[in-house]
C-alpha cells in the first residue's frame, strides 16, 4: 500500500541538521550537479568564486554538441551559476561578481552554437544574465572606458543575439565618457574598409570554440552588429543624427521614415521630420502603413497644423474604421461637437462594406443597439467561421438583444455542421445551449425561425453527425 506521507520542507526539518547532511552526502556521491550545487552553497565567498570560474571555464572549452535530452540539466546548471554569482558573489564582491557575469556571457555564443536551442531555453537564460550586468557594472563603480571595451568586445561577438539590451542595461554606468568612447568604436567599424574577397571567411555552419568568433564570421555581421550598436547608443544618448546615420539607405521604408520622424519632433525639428516621413515611399498610398500614418499626424500636431492633423485622423478612421484615430478625432473636438461627430462617425460604420468588421467594431465600441440592428439587417453576411468576433459579440448582446444574439449562435452553429469542423462541436453544443436559453426572453421571432423550428431543421439537415448529438444529451 503506498504512503500518504507527503514530502516537504517542514517533513525534512523533522530529520535534524545531521541526519540531513547523510543524506545529501549520499545523493551527492550519486548526483555530479547535486555535488557542485552543495560545494557552491557551503563555500567561503572567495572559495566559491574561484569555484564558479572553475565551473565556468569547463563549459566553455566543452565542443561536442549538446543532445536534446541534455540541454535541461544544462540549462538548470546554468541557471545556477547565474544565481550564484547574482546573490552570493555579489553581495559580498561586487567587481568579482561583474567579472564572473562576463565569464558567464562569453559562453554563449559556445553554448548555443553546438546544441538545438529552438525552444529559445538557453538564449533566455543568457539574455536574462545580460541584464544584470548594468547594475553590477554600477555597483562596482567599473571605469567607463574599460568598460566601454568590454562591452565593444561583446558586442561585436555578438553571435545569437544575446546582447540585444546590453547597451540599454550599461549605459548609466558607461556614462556620457564612455558611451561617447564606445560610440566611436564602433563608428570606426562601419566606416573600416571592406576586405577583399580573398580575406573574407565564409560564415560558419556550427560554433567551433577551437577557432576565434572573427574566423568564422563575415565581415558583414560585424558591420551590422555595429550598427545595432550605435542605434542602441543613439538611443542612449538622444542622438538623432547618429540614429539618422545607420538608416540613412532605408529611410524611405516607411516604418523607418515614421520612427526618425518621432524622434526629430522630439528634438524639435518638426518640420525635417514631416519631410522625411512625406519622402517615404509607399507601397500602397491608398492604403498607407498605420505607423506611418500615425507618425504624419502626431508631426503635424506637434507643428500646430491640427485642422490637418484632424482631417488625416478622420480619413484613417473612415478608410480602416480605426477606432484609435475616431477616438483621438473627437477628443480634440469642442464640447457638444463631439457628439454630432460620433454619431456621423457611426451612420459611416453601419454602411462599410466587411459587415464582421463593423460588428467588431460597434461591440467594441459599445454601440449595442446599432450592432443589434446589424445583425438582424445584415445576418446573412455573417460568416460564422469568424467565432473571435461573432461568440463575444454574441455573448454582448444577450442581455438586451437576445434575438440577435441568437442569430449569431446560429451563424456558428451552421458553419460548424455544415462544414462538419468535428473540433468544434463542442462549442457548436454550448451555443445551441444558449440558444435555447434566450428563446424563453424572446417575445417575437419576427420573420427568423422559432427555436424549435431551427431545431428540428438541424436534425433533419445533420441528424447523422452522432458525435454532435452526443454532446446535447
Amino acid at each position: 500500500m503506498a504512503s500518504n506521507t507527503s514530502l516537504t520542507a517542514k517533513a525534512l526539518e523533522q530529520l535534524g541538521a545531521p541526519r540531513l547532511a547523510e543524506l545529501l552526502m549520499e545523493v551527492a556521491e550519486r548526483d555530479a550537479a547535486i555535488k557542485r550545487r552543495l560545494k557552491l552553497e557551503t563555500a567561503t565567498p572567495n572559495k566559491m568564486a574561484a569555484e564558479l570560474r572553475k565551473r565556468l571555464a569547463q563549459i566553455g572549452r566543452g565542443t561536442s554538441f549538446v543532445e536534446r535530452n541534455k540541454l535541461r540539466p544544462l540549462a538548470a546548471d546554468l541557471e545556477a551559476l547565474h544565481g550564484s554569482i547574482t546573490k552570493q558573489v555579489a553581495e559580498h564582491d561586487a567587481a568579482a561578481a561583474l567579472e564572473l557575469m562576463w565569464q558567464f556571457m562569453d559562453l554563449a555564443n559556445g553554448v548555443l552554437g553546438r546544441c538545438d536551442d529552438s525552444d529559445g531555453v538557453l538564449h533566455e537564460i543568457f539574455c536574462e544574465a545580460c541584464t544584470d550586468l548594468g547594475p553590477l557594472a554600477e555597483t562596482a563603480k567599473a571605469d567607463p572606458i574599460a568598460l566601454a571595451d568590454r562591452v565593444f568586445t561583446a558586442l561585436d561577438r555578438n553571435a545569437y543575439g544575446q546582447y540585444g539590451d546590453l547597451i540599454e542595461t550599461v549605459a548609466p554606468a558607461l556614462s556620457e565618457r564612455g558611451l561617447a568612447h564606445l560610440r566611436q568604436r564602433f563608428i570606426d567599424v562601419v566606416n573600416a574598409p571592406p576586405e577583399r574577397p580573398a580575406q573574407t571567411q565564409r560564415l560558419a555552419v556550427g560554433w567551433d570554440s577551437s577557432r576565434s568568433f572573427h574566423e568564422q564570421e563575415a565581415p558583414l555581421r560585424r558591420r551590422h552588429n555595429a550598427r545595432f550598436a550605435l542605434l542602441s547608443i543613439a538611443d542612449a544618448t538622444h542622438d538623432v543624427e547618429l540614429y539618422m546615420a545607420q538608416l540613412d539607405d532605408e529611410k524611405t521604408r516607411p516604418d523607418i521614415a515614421a520612427e526618425i520622424g518621432l524622434r526629430l519632433l522630439a528634438a524639435g525639428r518638426g518640420a525635417e521630420a514631416l519631410q522625411i516621413i512625406d519622402a517615404a515611399e509607399l507601397r500602397n498610398p491608398s492604403r498607407p502603413d498605420p505607423d506611418w500614418e500615425t507618425a504624419r499626424i502626431e508631426v503635424l500636431d506637434g507643428l500646430g497644423r491640427s485642422e490637418e492633423a484632424q482631417a488625416a485622423r478622420w480619413a484613417c478612421f473612415a478608410r480602416e474604421l480605426d477606432s484609435r484615430q475616431l477616438r483621438a478625432h473627437l477628443k480634440r473636438l469642442p464640447d457638444f461637437d463631439d457628439v454630432e461627430a460620433e454619431r456621423r462617425a457611426l451612420d459611416h460604420v453601419e454602411q462599410f462594406p466587411q459587415s464582421i468588421r463593423v460588428l467588431d467594431f460597434l461591440v467594441a465600441w459599445k454601440a449595442l443597439d446599432r450592432a443589434a440592428k446589424l445583425v438582424l439587417r445584415r445576418h446573412r453576411e455573417l460568416n460564422g467561421e469568424a467565432y473571435h468576433v461573432l461568440a463575444p459579440a454574441a455573448e454582448a448582446l444577450a442581455g438586451k438583444h437576445p434575438l440577435a444574439a441568437t442569430l449569431l449562435l446560429r451563424a456558428m452553429i451552421d458553419d460548424t455542421l455544415q462544414g462538419s469542423r468535428t473540433g468544434r462541436y463542442r462549442h457548436a453544443a454550448r451555443h445551441l445551449l444558449e440558444c435555447g436559453s434566450l428563446a424563453a426572453v424572446i417575445a417575437d421571432f419576427g420573420s427568423f425561425e422559432p427555436h424549435a423550428a431551427y431545431l428540428a431543421r438541424l436534425k433533419f439537415e445533420h441528424g447523422r453527425k452522432a458525435s454532435f448529438w452526443d454532446l446535447m444529451s
